[in-house]
């Protein structure tokens, strides 16, 4: 038997968090999925701790297994260790 697991990929955070990454524009991350998007594919630094610890809650927040303003504060954390918080 299979497990289906839900994904809600629309999550929105209730404030975007904006951060500098690749080109150095300021963009505007509105929920866990950009946010996951970010630090699979664009992240600068996978080195802290902070960064696995962001995706895993953002990968939570999708699979409705954790709280979206929880990855949000991991999300933060993760852009201050990288130093791209905007």
């Amino acid at each position: 038997m299979e497990t289906v697991v839900e994904a809600d990929s629309e999550i929105r955070w209730k404030d975007p968090v904006f951060v500098r990454i690749g080109n150095g524009f300021r963009e505007r991350v509105e929920g866990p999925k950009a946010a996951l998007e970010s630090l699979i594919h664009r992240w600068p630094s996978q080195l802290q701790p902070e960064y696995a610890a962001a995706k895993c809650r953002c990968a939570d927040a999708i699979i409705r297994h954790g709280s979206a303003e929880f990855a949000r504060r991991a999300f933060i954390e993760a852009a201050v260790a990288a130093k791209v918080l905007s």
